[in-house]
């Protein structure tokens, strides 16, 4: 069967098998309802976590008895995306990402340190596989988001909670928050990838940039 993204807590996991990187989204929490992403370079075997979100009994298995998770991206501060990164990185040493501004209160929310900061423009690799690292401000001062430009095919973008089908992320009525945010998705993501993007949230289904495209002036004129 083919990809389509729709996956829901407790239930199976849906995979997508791309020339050069596999990625498998599993849903955690029913209460969350959190999506996790392990990405696997197809050539290497190397894996990479993005958000340890919750329920590693769920994820570990997943990432496979044999270890190979390098590195486990976190893609923002909140609470309900790394509630699992504690247990995860115990069991694989993984390494830590996660975007400068965030990555304090991440390791004192979880007690594990951030390995290695990053912001606008970085890469991170998994295997031979790179992904770039997008900031995104606004939903939290160090929200990331992850690009994936598949040689092959179209973009792949990992989102977290700054950009989903229908809006970008909450920032809680504040107007400064709310306009840097719609500015960075705007100008770092819309006015620079095609419509065939397909992005990857932080919860929910996925969607591409060209559904989502004629609704930019309807979510700046209704803000958040």
């Amino acid at each position: 069967m083919s990809y389509t993204g729709e996956v829901t807590p407790g239930g199976a996991p849906d995979v997508r098998e791309l020339a050069d990187l596999t990625i498998t989204k599993v849903a955690v929490d029913e209460r969350m309802a959190n999506n996790c992403y392990l990405l696997r370079c197809r050539a290497t075997g190397e894996q990479l976590l993005v958000d340890a979100a919750a329920q590693a009994a769920t994820l570990l298995p997943l990432i496979g008895a044999g270890g190979g998770l390098s590195t486990v991206v976190t893609t923002h501060q909140h609470w309900d995306h790394h509630r699992a990164l504690a247990d995860v990185v115990a069991v694989t040493g993984a390494a830590t990402v996660a975007g400068e501004p965030d990555a304090a209160a991440i390791t004192d929310a979880t007690g594990v340190p951030i390995t290695r900061t990053v912001g606008q423009g970085d890469t991170v690799a998994v295997g031979e596989c790179v992904l770039e690292v997008i900031a995104l401000r606004g939903h939290t001062p160090g929200s990331i988001a992850l690009l994936y430009s598949d040689p092959h095919g179209t973009p792949h973008l990992f989102t977290g909670d700054s950009l989903f089908p229908g809006g970008v992320g909450n920032t809680q009525k504040d107007e400064a928050r709310f306009t840097q945010l719609i500015d960075d998705v705007e100008e770092r993501i819309f006015q620079r990838l095609p419509d065939s993007t397909w992005f990857y949230p932080g919860h929910g289904d996925d969607s591409t940039l060209g559904a989502e495209r004629p609704h930019l002036a309807e979510w700046r004129e209704r803000g958040w």
